[in-house]
């Protein structure tokens, strides 16, 4: 299948902003990017307004993605702490309607990094508390038309979800009423024995897609079964965008928060070059 191919603006900077947006979408675009992941790290960052008139002027397609910061829990946290993130989760569905965005993807269980041991029957009770808070947002997503992707961590960031097993456990009666899977090549290269094997378990419950190398840089030359993993995403018939996403190891907030202590190219634009000139020969 001829696939769309995207890239995240966290290669460059983060927080994405009103201010730097532009600059970033048209840079993007003088690659030959057909589409682009916009991080929503906090409500007010961006607006919707200088998201459209970007967009109109590149022509990219936009893919919104949270971010679960500090604070943000929807398992085994205050009730205070589960309203404020769904708070922010119904901001992103929001922004995404907005700005023509079909999903809204990211991690939307736990804070990234929060890691704690569970009993089998203590991981049921995390599941079902996880639905219940994930339930009113769902509800809000089918309102809007948009399908929240929920994303497996590798074990290193989350400790909940970190295989298209538990996903499915986890999510199954929420899976198709505004909720789906978010698969990204380098949690799935960590936590699964095969990438083709976890697409085809996520079946029909795939929204959206992210690669990068098995190193977090560049897709390509690296040691992912890039063959097998296109050919079981044709199989389940996911027609999305392979969004490239990766970070800077500039930036200390996100360098530290996604492990990045080393520069993953000799530049961020090589960086996505590489990676799109590879995607694209696939």
């Amino acid at each position: 299948m001829k696939r769309s191919i995207g890239i995240s603006t966290w290669v460059w900077e983060s927080p994405l902003t009103d201010a730097n947006l532009g600059g970033h979408l048209a840079r993007i675009a003088a690659l030959g990017f057909d589409a682009v992941e916009l991080p929503l790290e906090n409500p007010g960052d961006f607006t919707a307004a200088a998201v459209r008139e970007a967009l109109e002027s590149t022509g990219l397609s936009p893919f919104l993605v949270g971010a679960m910061a500090p604070g943000r829990d929807l398992v085994a946290a205050a009730p205070a702490s589960v309203e404020r993130t769904q708070a922010y989760l119904m901001d992103c569905i929001t922004m995404a309607g907005s700005i023509g965005s079909p999903t809204v993807c990211g991690p939307f269980y736990a804070q990234t990094g929060r890691v704690w041991r569970m009993s089998p029957g203590q991981r049921r009770e995390a599941y079902a508390e996880l639905r219940r808070n994930l339930e009113p947002v769902a509800a809000r997503a089918v309102e809007a038309g948009v399908l929240l992707g929920i994303e497996p961590l590798n074990r290193y960031e989350t400790s909940l979800i970190n295989t298209v097993d538990q996903a499915l456990e986890a999510l199954e009666p929420l899976l198709g009423n505004g909720v789906g899977l978010a698969l990204d090549s380098y949690h799935l290269h960590i936590e699964e024995r095969s990438l083709a094997a976890a697409v085809r378990a996520a079946g029909e419950h795939v929204v959206h897609v992210q690669v990068c190398g098995n190193d977090r840089g560049a897709p390509g030359g690296d040691q992912t079964d890039w063959g097998g993993f296109l050919q079981a995403l044709d199989e389940v018939g996911y027609g999305g965008p392979l969004n490239i996403e990766s970070f800077t190891a500039d930036n200390a907030a996100i360098a530290v928060a996604a492990s990045i202590w080393r520069p993953l190219a000799p530049s961020q634009d090589e960086l996505a070059a590489s990676g799109l000139a590879f995607l694209r020969g696939l």
